[in-house]
C-alpha cells in the first residue's frame, strides 16, 4: 500500500505544510476609504518600516488621524515620510492615486483590480508597472510580464517601484540560510524528485534506473495517491508529428 505521498500530504493541509500566520502583521491593503474621499487629499506618515514573517518585502506602517495601516513601501521611502493619498495628491515616490491621475509612463506598483480591494497586482519585490495610455473609463497598464490590461480609472496604485528590488541576486551561499528562509513559508525543502524514490513512496519510484516507467501525464480524475506528473495535459514536448 505504501504511504500518502507528498501531494497528498500536501493538499490534507498538515501542520507541516502550513504557514504560521499567526506572525503576520496583518492584511496588507490600502486603508479603508471611501470613495468621496479620494477627491480629496489625505496626509498619512510613515511612522516605522518593519519585517513581516514569511514575506521578502518591507512592510511601512502608515499612521493617519492615530489609526495604523501596514502598507507596501516603495524604494526610497522613509520613516518619516509624508504619504498623501486622493486624487490631488504629488506624484511623488510613495504616494498614492488613483489611475486617471497618474500620468503616462509613470512607473507604479500595488495596483487594484477593482476599486476597494487594497491592491491584488505588482506586489513583488523591485517589481513595477507603466501605464501606457487610456481607452475611455479604462487605463492601460503594462505589467511586468509584458501583458497589457485595462483596469478602472478609479483604482489606486502606488507610486515608484516596489521596495526590495534585487533580492534574488544574492546568493543563499548555505544550506541552512535556505532552510530557514523555506521554513517560514512551510514548504517541505528540499524537494526530491519523484523517480529518486521507493515503489511505496511514489508512483514514478523504484526501478534499475530513474525512470518514471510510466505516462507523466494523468486524467484529471485521477485518485489522489496517482496524481503526479502533468495533469491532464492536453500536449507535451515540442508537439506536431515527425517527417
Amino acid at each position: 500500500m505504501g504511504k500518502r505521498i507528498r501531494a497528498q500530504r500536501i493538499g490534507r493541509g498538515s501542520p507541516t505544510y502550513k504557514a504560521d500566520t499567526f506572525k503576520r502583521i496583518g492584511p496588507i491593503k490600502y486603508p479603508p476609504l471611501s470613495a468621496q474621499f479620494i477627491h480629496e487629499t489625505i496626509k498619512g506618515k510613515l511612522v516605522d518600516i518593519v519585517h513581516e514573517h514569511g514575506r521578502c518585502g518591507p512592510i511601512g506602517i502608515l499612521e493617519i488621524n492615530g489609526e495604523r495601516y501596514p502598507i507596501l513601501v516603495s524604494e526610497g521611502s522613509y520613516v518619516g515620510q509624508i504619504i498623501e493619498i486622493g486624487e490631488r495628491a504629488s506624484l511623488s515616490i510613495g504616494n498614492i492615486l488613483p489611475l486617471k491621475a497618474i500620468p503616462e509612463g509613470t512607473f507604479v506598483f500595488n495596483i487594484e483590480r477593482r476599486r476597494g480591494d487594497g491592491g491584488k497586482l505588482v506586489r513583488s519585490t523591485g517589481a513595477y508597472a507603466t501605464v501606457i495610455g487610456r481607452s475611455g473609463s479604462k487605463v492601460l497598464i503594462s505589467l511586468p510580464s509584458g501583458k497589457t490590461i485595462a483596469l478602472d480609472e478609479n483604482c489606486l496604485a502606488t507610486i515608484g517601484i516596489a521596495a526590495g528590488g534585487g533580492r534574488v541576486d544574492k546568493p543563499f551561499l548555505k544550506a541552512g540560510t535556505k532552510h530557514y528562509f523555506v521554513h517560514a513559508r512551510k514548504k517541505k525543502w528540499p524537494r526530491v524528485r519523484g523517480v529518486a524514490m521507493n515503489p511505496v513512496d511514489h508512483p514514478f519510484g523504484g526501478g534499475s534506473h530513474q525512470s518514471p516507467g510510466k505516462p507523466t501525464t494523468v486524467s484529471r480524475h485521477a485518485p489522489p495517491g496517482r496524481k503526479v506528473g502533468l495533469i491532464s495535459a492536453k500536449k507535451t514536448g515540442r508537439g506536431g508529428k515527425r517527417k
